[in-house]
């Protein structure tokens, strides 16, 4: 499960173990093909080729060669672009980009059809093109740490989609296409500019874990009562003063959440009014029968 504090900082546990530990030694060159390809592994039947820390300003021309490559790991370097050559590589099943420089990603990325995670967190992504929504296999897409304002209409195709990380970046409201990511169980939106959330938020009825800490948030509507399943919701540092009636349908939130790695409901850091403040005091069993009462 990826830790709901994490914010995009962290490699989640599922991140690690999509990334082989195996690197080029540092120094060495990389300037041919057999060069790059004897660094090909594989790695649980999977063909892995690692890049990750080797300072690279631009990727090797011949790594466009490798077409067998299926985990690309070309995280913490120094790329400012990403070559329209990436649409080559479509046997791609995990993209790792995160911690460099790119300013965008190219439209060829919608041809990675087979493209299952999508690693981009930490760069300086402004916007994200609508190719990507041509990834229709994509289960795993973080994006935190960037500088992006919205998402286009086109992501609405991310039907597989499952985990999606969009913290820590210039969000003002949540983008119209997440409501047709009907498989999402993981939504991580902190600390970006959101005011309120759409009544449409039901319409994820998978989804187990919602992360809206850091934002501006006034209220949470009622539909958002609707999400039956959710076990984690944090609205923690918002400025909520009151919550739904129809909060005690969330029975699988179990408790009111302190502890950051904690299930349940994190609400507690808000201006809430008297008498939901003092009434939370005695746990979610309280809050839950107060909201009950005719």
């Amino acid at each position: 499960m990826t830790s709901q504090t994490d914010m995009g900082v962290k490699q989640s546990k599922e991140e690690v173990q999509y990334v082989d530990k195996k690197s080029p030694a540092e120094g060495e060159t990389l300037s041919s093909l057999d060069r790059i390809r004897k660094h090909v592994t594989i790695h649980f039947g999977y063909s892995v080729l690692n890049l990750s820390m080797r300072g690279l300003s631009e990727a090797p021309e011949e790594l466009w060669d490798l077409l067998e490559v299926e985990k690309l790991n070309l995280s913490l370097n120094r790329l400012c672009t990403l070559s329209s050559d990436i649409g080559l590589l479509q046997n791609l099943v995990v993209l790792n980009l995160w911690g460099n420089k790119l300013a965008s990603l190219p439209p060829e990325i919608g041809l990675l059809r087979n493209l299952r995670v999508l690693f981009a967190y930490h760069n300086n992504l402004t916007t994200v093109p609508e190719e990507l929504g041509s990834c229709t296999n994509l289960e795993v897409l973080n994006l935190a740490g960037n500088e992006i304002t919205g998402l286009p209409h086109s992501l609405a195709g991310l039907v597989s989609l499952k985990k999606l990380n969009l913290s820590h970046n210039f969000i003002s409201y949540i983008p119209g296409c997440i409501y047709s990511m009907k498989s999402l169980v993981f939504l991580q939106l902190a600390c970006n500019r959101l005011e309120n959330i759409a009544d449409q938020i039901q319409a994820l009825s998978n989804l187990r874990i919602l992360i809206l800490e850091g934002n501006c948030i006034h209220s949470l509507p009622r539909t958002l009562c609707f999400l039956t399943s959710l076990e984690l919701l944090n609205v923690d540092f918002n400025d909520i003063q009151n919550v739904p009636r129809e909060l005690h349908l969330l029975t699988k939130l179990e408790r009111v959440a302190c502890h950051p790695l904690d299930k349940g409901l994190h609400i507690m850091h808000n201006p809430l009014l008297k008498p939901i403040k003092e009434i939370l005091d005695g746990g979610l069993e309280a809050l839950y029968n107060y909201l009950k009462s005719p």
